[in-house]
Formats: C-alpha cells, structure tokens, sequence
C-alpha cells in the first residue's frame, strides 16, 4: 500500500486555485477611508486659505507683536528681578518707548514741515540762482521768469497742488485713525504677551508632554535673548550714532541738527545695507539747500564716521548679541517684504537673527576636511613680494 503524500498543485504543474471567498473585483476597504480624508482634508486646506485672507491683517498684527514682546521681555524682566511687577514693570517700558517714539516722530515732523514751507517760500530764489548759473557756464539764454511767476502766483499749479493735498483732509484723516487702532491694537497684544508671559508659557505647557515641554521653552528663551540683544544692541548705536552726527552737524552749522541727527541714527541702524545711504541723503539735502560747502562737509563726516562704526564700534556693541552678515540682512529684508510687505521688511532682521541663533544651536557642527584648495584661508600677513606668482623669474634669467 503506498503511504505516500498526494501531489500537490504545485508538485503536479497546474495552477493553484483561486480562493472563492475573496473577490478580484472588489474594493479594497482602506480606499473609501482614503478618499474621504483626502476630501476633507482638501476641504480644511481651502478653509484655512479662506480664513488666513481674511484674518491676514490680525495675523501681522499678533506676528508683530509677538517680535515686539521679544524685544521689551528682557527689559520687563531686568525689572522683574528687582522687585517689580510686571504689570507696572511693563508699563514703565511701554512709556520709555513711547515717549522715545513720539519724540523722533515729533522732531521729523518738524523738520520735514520746516524744509517743506522754507522749499516753497524760496523756490523762487533757487529758480533764478541756477538760472544765473547755467547762463554763465554755458553761454545759454535760459528764461525761468515765467516759472517764478508760476511759483509765485497764489491760483498757481504749485497753490492748487497744495489746495489739493488739503482737500484730501478727510481721506488723510481716515488712514490716520486706521493706523492708530492698529498700533492700539498692537501695543494691547504686546502689553499682555509680556505683563502674561509666565502664566500664558504654563498654559501652553501644559498641553505637551514634558520633552516638548523644554523644547519649547528654550526656544522661546533662545528667542527672547536674540531678538532683545539685537534690538537693544541696534538701539545702542543709534543712540551713539545720533549724539555724534547731533554734534558734527551743529559744529558744521546745518539746520535742524537734532532732527537730522535722530534720522541718521534710527534708520542706519534699522534699516540694513540701504540704511545709510537714506539717511546720509537727507543730511546730504537739507545741508546742500543751505550751503554747498556744507553738504560737502556733511557727506565727508557721514562717510567717516560709517568706517569707525563698521571697524571699531559695531564689532564691540554686537559682540555679545547676534551679529547678521549684510548680506543675510538684506536678503532677509527683501524676503520679509516679499512675504507680508514693509511690516515683514521691518520683522525680517528680528527673525533672521533668531533663526540663525536656532540654527547655530541646535546644528550639529563636524571638522572640515582639508583636502581642497576652495577651503583653504589666504595667508595673512605675508608680505606681497612672497605672494607675487613670477617671484623667480628673474633667478631664472
């Protein structure tokens, strides 16, 4: 008797067969599930690009704030420590800034108010100086008493414009109101960021479990140390840039010294690359419409006084904070611009410097290797003689 295995399909050559329960044309069942979180998650990505249009003006305003509570937090703190509240502790640092701000918006305004009527009351003169002038050194028979005429006339073009711009009050106005809730509204968010710091990090705290928990408290620590020492170090130097040009400009004898000092201060600082060149002009103008020889003597002090900052002042103040290559400040800027427009031009330094600090903390750094020319330092120091490529042809002859 054989007790031997019967053959089995794949022993005997022919095809297994096909199991009758399962259906070749059926629907897998993760498919339908599949489908419907597709739908609805494109539905939620249509819903959240609606909202964040419509709420894009709130989201800037917090984004804002935000930035400006990581700039007055260390200053709250320094307070905290010594005994303060927050609550009035923040007050304090929100008048020092407002005063400070309403004190730079007063003296531009004057100043541009100034120069403005002074332009208009003397355009006639300007008019007929250059008018001399260009007769004189070209020979050219050039008329301008029509255009002082026209300057002169009170139903003029240059009457009507600024009728004009007065009759345009009310749209002037509306802006003006806008601008001031937004600022309202920015200066409550900023207040409460601050003054609620401690209890607002343990609400969000503790919804995460606790390594997360730390991770997001040394980012957010990492972030108020960067955008505060940034901020306060560009403070610094306006401050001393401002006190030194208020003096070069008084001892030179331009008009509005203080104001004109408080513009180059604030805006070479804060607005990097291009910074410097905005406010050396206006000096460079103003200075120009009183004497030439002094905007000649403007522009020289401006463009010394940037060579000893650049060499010997900012290497100090921002040697403890974060210094920002230029060329990352002012990629940063027109990223920042193109994102949200000037109010992201204004936050891009504050949060480039924040990302580098992130960054350099967290990246992990290894040795380079020295096997290529492209990372090798040209040598200091050695003298030109040593550097000079046909250094040995003249042995050789």
């Amino acid at each position: 008797m054989d007790d031997s295995p019967p053959p089995t399909t794949a022993d005997s050559g022919t095809p297994p067969t096909e199991n009758p329960s399962v259906n070749p044309t059926a629907v897998p069942p993760w498919l339908n599930r599949a489908m419907v979180l597709f739908f609805v998650g494109l539905v939620a990505l249509f819903v959240s690009y609606w909202l964040l249009l419509r709420l894009r003006t709130l989201l800037i305003l917090v984004l804002v704030s935000l930035f400006l509570s990581f700039a007055i937090e260390p200053a709250v703190n320094f307070l905290a420590r010594r005994g303060w509240r927050r609550g009035p502790a923040t007050g304090m640092v929100f008048g020092g800034v407002f005063i400070i701000g309403v004190a730079f918006i007063a003296a531009i305004g004057a100043l541009v108010a100034n120069q403005v009527s002074d332009f208009i009351d003397e355009a006639p003169d300007y008019v007929a100086r250059t008018e001399t002038w260009v007769n004189e050194r070209f020979n050219a028979e050039i008329d301008a008493d029509a255009l002082i005429d026209e300057l002169k006339d009170e139903n003029g073009p240059v009457r009507d414009f600024a009728t004009g711009l007065a009759g345009n009050a009310l749209d002037v106005g509306a802006t003006v109101l806008a601008l001031i809730f937004q600022l309202f509204t920015i200066a409550l968010f900023t207040f409460y960021l601050v003054a609620d710091g401690p209890r607002l990090r343990r609400t969000l705290l503790s919804a995460l479990p606790p390594q997360r928990q730390r991770f997001l408290l040394q980012t957010w620590e990492l972030a108020i140390d960067k955008t505060g020492g940034y901020i306060y170090s560009r403070a610094l130097l306006a401050v001393i840039s401002a006190v030194v040009h208020w003096i070069a400009f008084s001892i030179i004898g331009v008009p509005f010294a203080v104001a004109l000092a408080l513009w180059v201060g604030v805006v070479s600082q804060f607005i990097p690359t291009v910074g410097t060149y905005l406010a050396g002009a206006l000096a460079v103008l103003v200075a120009l419409l009183s004497d030439p020889v002094d905007a000649v003597w403007v522009l020289g002090f401006i463009v010394v006084y940037q060579q000893v900052e650049n060499y010997l002042l900012q290497p100090r103040v921002t040697a403890r904070t974060m210094a920002l290559h230029p060329a990352v400040a002012f990629g940063a800027v027109i990223a920042g611009a193109g994102l949200i427009g000037p109010v992201g031009a204004l936050l891009a330094l504050p949060a480039a410097a924040v990302i580098q600090a992130f960054v350099s903390t967290y990246l992990r750094r290894h040795d380079v290797l020295d096997e290529s020319s492209l990372t090798d330092e040209p040598a200091a120091g050695r003298p030109w003689k040593e550097r000079w490529p046909f250094r040995n042809l003249r042995g050789a002859g």
